[in-house]
């Protein structure tokens, strides 16, 4: 069936991926991304080239159940078209699951008032095959309500210096964190953090220095102490992005769309 083409509108999709399979979100020179998989599958199927604006770029290894994208197309197909047609195209490391129509002034990044993230340890003595590149890995018991005691201290709106990684380039290294939960379930260990806007490396450097905690290394304080340093010496190394997903972004503006997924392990919060 052809497609039938009007006027363009503003359409923004939810998309999940796996992100072991690429160099992180953006496109580059002679590297897999998620953008480019993306956007040759959405041109082919709408039949004209199509570029995309994404919620929150993501890391190499990093994965989305939640990821949202704009764009613009005169293209006209039902939502599960959308869903169905591009997904056919896709590899099956990505997948869209969701489609809107939404207003002109719509922007996937600055319509956007908060995205929210999940970090899952996998924690056991044993490393586990099944969740090599879905899970970080701690050999060392964790006591999650160390952990969310330490994470009290990052609650609001601070200069989060500490936990930025040196490249970063963002303007202003205060931002607002609204909520940071640790739970347990079984041998996983899961942190969700959301806040208005996140630095380079922001949330794998908060669960790296909330692993000191639960481990034992360090006192909760610790964790106030790192933040009042305004120094990446101060806290701990990066953690690994193996278990890190961008689960929902926040548009109060936009009631329509879905704001928030289940997550990479069901609705556990």
């Amino acid at each position: 069936m052809a497609l039938v083409k009007s006027d363009p509108k503003t359409l923004a999709l939810g998309i999940e991926y796996r992100g072991t399979a690429f160099n992180g979100w953006q496109v580059q020179p002679d590297h897999p991304s998620v953008q480019a998989a993306l956007e040759a599958a959405l041109s082919q199927f709408a039949d004209h080239p199509i570029s995309v604006i994404c919620a929150g770029r993501t890391d190499t290894g990093v994965h989305a159940t939640h990821q949202v994208v704009s764009f613009s197309s005169a293209a006209r197909r039902p939502s599960a078209g959308w869903i169905r047609g591009v997904n056919a195209i896709l590899p099956e490391s990505v997948a869209v699951r969701w489609m809107r129509e939404a207003d002109e002034k719509f922007h996937a990044r600055f319509s956007a008032r908060s995205r929210t993230y999940e970090y899952w340890i996998w924690n056991d003595p044993v490393r586990s095959p099944l969740f090599e590149g879905s899970a970080g890995w701690v050999f060392r018991p964790l006591d999650e309500a160390l952990m969310q005691r330490g994470a009290a201290a990052l609650i609001g709106e601070h200069d989060f210096t500490s936990f930025r990684a040196s490249e970063c380039q963002a303007k202003t290294p205060v931002r607002t964190i609204s909520e940071l939960k640790i739970v347990r379930r079984g041998a996983l260990v899961g942190v969700r953090i959301t806040a208005n806007a996140f630095l380079q490396h922001m949330v794998r450097n908060i669960v790296g220095a909330l692993i000191y905690v639960g481990t034992g290394r360090e006192k909760p304080e610790w964790i106030a102490e790192v933040l009042a340093a305004k120094s990446r010496d101060a806290a701990a190394p990066t953690f690994s992005p193996a278990g890190l997903y961008l689960t929902g972004v926040g548009y109060p503006e936009h009631p329509h769309l879905p704001q928030l997924s289940s997550g990479p392990f069901g609705k556990v919060f």
